[in-house]
């Protein structure tokens, strides 16, 4: 954990389980009651059932993160329904920024707007970091999980920590 600015965290998360499904509706259904999810979400929205998060990224994808058993549950709910079920654990690596200012630090290396009222808490989208490419996430109001492809986590840190030092910011990150 580093604090990149006054009262602004940024932490690396611990590896944890990422799937990227893309299917029709029955495909999205399935997988979300496999996770314990009631509906699948609407598009750039996140929910939550008992096992686990789906973010809906796409009009056919959702970004899975399911907890305890992991891919069995989501195996056997999808395997009579076309669908492409990726893991992308190890591609990925996640962060967490929050604080009073991680909306401006983010705005400042992404086009779109990150006020509550644009990027409400359970919205997800896929943009870019500077040039990096980044799954964002708003958890909380002053919460963002951030998703980066490993070979990029380096670079994002590294701006992260520079927009916050620009704007006179200090940045806390701490690593696991």
């Amino acid at each position: 954990m580093v604090e990149i600015t006054e009262g602004c965290v940024l932490s690396r998360l611990p590896a944890s389980t990422r799937l990227i499904l893309q299917g029709r509706q029955p495909a999205l259904q399935a997988a979300c009651g496999a996770l314990g999810v009631e509906t699948v979400p609407e598009m750039l929205c996140t929910a939550e059932g008992a096992g686990g998060h789906a973010l809906r990224v796409g009009p056919f994808e959702l970004a899975l993160q399911p907890t305890g058993d992991g891919l069995a549950p989501l195996e056997a709910a999808l395997a009579s329904v076309p669908h492409s079920l990726v893991e992308v654990s190890n591609r990925n690596v996640s962060y967490t920024l929050q604080g009073w200012q991680a909306a401006d630090i983010l705005a400042a290396l992404c086009p779109l707007d990150f006020s509550l009222a644009a990027f409400p808490v359970g919205m997800a989208t896929r943009s870019i970091l500077d040039k990096a490419g980044a799954l964002i996430w708003r958890t909380a109001d002053q919460t963002f999980h951030i998703e980066v492809w490993r070979s990029f986590a380096p670079y994002v840190e590294g701006q992260l920590h520079e927009v916050a030092k620009s704007i006179s910011y200090n940045i806390l990150t701490v690593q696991h």
